[in-house]
This record gives C-alpha cells, structure tokens and sequence, in this order.
C-alpha cells in the first residue's frame, strides 16, 4: 500500500509528532476523533487520525504519553529552540517569555498555584471542560472542586 496517498502530518522528529498528536487528541476530543504516530514514508513520523490508519490497515504507535507533568528541561529546550515551533507551544511559550522576571520569581518563591489561578480564569468564563456553554454558576462548580 502507497502510504503517500493518503493525508498525513510529517514531522523528521518523533517528539514533535508526539506533540503534534497530543494537542489534536486534545482539540478534537469533545468530536471523539482520535490520532496517533505511525512510522512516516520516508523514514520519519506521521500523524493520522485513526479512521486513516485503519483504512492504511497500520496501527498507531504505544507512544504518547498521558501527560506532560514528566518533561525534562532538556525537552523544554529544545520547544524553545525549535526554528519551526508548534503553534500551541509557540503561544504558551512566548506568553512566558513575556512576563516580567520578577513576577515570575515571585510565583516560584511565594509557589503561587498557577493550576488555580488558571482554573479560576476558565471558571470566571462560564464554559465546562469542553467549551461548551454551561454558566457561571455550573462553571464554578466544575472548575474550582
């Protein structure tokens, strides 16, 4: 079968497919899509939805982890270095790197809870897990538990 006819996201590097993947298995969860690493055409990584590696009778790699809370910084360094950053990671990243040093020391000597004050945010706008509209008062029941 001639993997190069059917869609698929490549990437030379199987960390960035693995983030790659992450963040549409993220992105498309509430469509119950699901995606995953396969060995690329040309001896690189490919990223495909499942219907598509079912249909390339092919299945997905046991790769991905569960979550992030693992990384190293030298994982860290190289989404900083990257010349072609991912665009989640190129957000999050630069929205780090333009806050001011002190507060950021501030958070780590103070160890101000950044899992709190982001759920209080995604409370304070009245959506659920899933982007769907559920109210202020439903909003502040899932996200601050």
């Amino acid at each position: 079968m001639d993997v190069k006819n059917f869609y698929l996201d490549i990437f030379s590097s199987q960390e960035k497919a693995i983030h790659h993947c992450l963040w549409l298995n993220f992105k498309y969860r509430i469509a119950n899509i699901k995606f995953g690493v396969i060995h690329g055409p040309d001896n690189d990584w490919a990223v495909v939805e499942e219907a598509t590696a079912i249909e390339m009778e092919t299945t997905f790699l046991d790769i991905l982890p569960e979550n992030y809370s693992e990384m190293t910084y030298d994982e860290i360094r190289i989404l900083h270095m990257d010349k072609e950053p991912l665009p989640h990671f190129e957000e999050l990243l630069g929205e780090i790197a333009t806050i001011d040093g002190e507060i950021l020391r501030m958070i780590l000597f103070y160890k101000i809870s950044l899992e709190k004050l982001i759920r209080f945010e995604l409370a304070s706008r009245g959506y659920d897990q899933n982007h769907r509209w559920c109210g202020f008062k439903k909003s502040y029941e899932i996200w601050l538990e």
